[in-house]
Order: C-alpha cells, then sequence, then structure tokens
C-alpha cells in the first residue's frame, strides 16, 4: 500500500479544479468573486465592520437588491460574517472573515492597479477606436 503525503494529497486536490473546464465548480466561484459589487464590497470591509447603510453610501451606485443579494453571497462563501445585535433599532454588522481577507487584498490590488492605470487604458482605447473607425470606413466607404 503506497501512502500518500500532505503535499500529494494537496496537489491532487488542486489538480481536480481546472476553471477552464465550464462543469468545475472553481469556475463558478471565479464567476461569482469577479463581480464589481462583490470586489467593492469586498475592499469597503477592508476598513473594519460596516453596517448595510454605511456600505450603501460608500459604493454609488448599486441598488438594494444588488447589495443584499451582494452580501448573501459573500456569507454563503465565508467570506463575510454577518452579525445582528438586538437593540433599537437593530443592528446588522458585516465582517470580512480570514478567508474574505484574503481575497480582499487580491481584489484591492485589481482596484488599486485600475485607479492609477486608468489614464493609460483610456489612451489606448482612444488609439483603438481612430484605428478601427479608419478600417471600418475604408477607401470605397465599405469596411
Amino acid at each position: 500500500m503506497v501512502t500518500r503525503t500532505a503535499q500529494e494529497r494537496r496537489d491532487e486536490e488542486k489538480r481536480a479544479y481546472d476553471a477552464y473546464l465550464a462543469a468545475c465548480p472553481a469556475r463558478k466561484l471565479l464567476d461569482e468573486v469577479s463581480g464589481k459589487w462583490v470586489s467593492l464590497v469586498l475592499v469597503a470591509l477592508g476598513d473594519g465592520p460596516q453596517r448595510y447603510s454605511d456600505l450603501s453610501r460608500r459604493i454609488a451606485g448599486v441598488s438594494q437588491k444588488m447589495l443584499t443579494q451582494t452580501l448573501r453571497t459573500l456569507e454563503r462563501d465565508g467570506l463575510l460574517t454577518r452579525t445582528v445585535t438586538a437593540c433599537v433599532p437593530v443592528r446588522v454588522d458585516y465582517e470580512l472573515t480570514d478567508l474574505g481577507r484574503s481575497l480582499r487584498q487580491l481584489v484591492a490590488g485589481i482596484k488599486d492597479w485600475a485607479e492609477t492605470r486608468f489614464d493609460e487604458v483610456e489612451s489606448a482605447r482612444v488609439r483603438y477606436d481612430a484605428r478601427s473607425a479608419a478600417l471600418t470606413i475604408g477607401s470605397d466607404g465599405a469596411g
């Protein structure tokens, strides 16, 4: 009987998930955590526990339905906790778990990249659009 090391078992488990495959559960998770509202909620909660109303004010443009849905998904996936404090009015706080904090680090890096590199991306878009417009029109008016 061959016994496997802990590292061999981890390597085998890692190979079991391939997000390039349509049926892979990691693919669904990747889809969930890459959404814009998820990203913004995770980064916002990096500042510590917050109430629903605080998150709603901080994340401009998110609807009540989407914020609620996003918070529920993150709670279900173990990325945040929801704590209800019995008082008048009832207080509900959301806080990242250790798992959520580990993902937040990655997402915050992407957010920072987008904020610092947007001008470069916008310039590339302008150049691309100018080239595409020239190719579409063409010399005979047909693209």
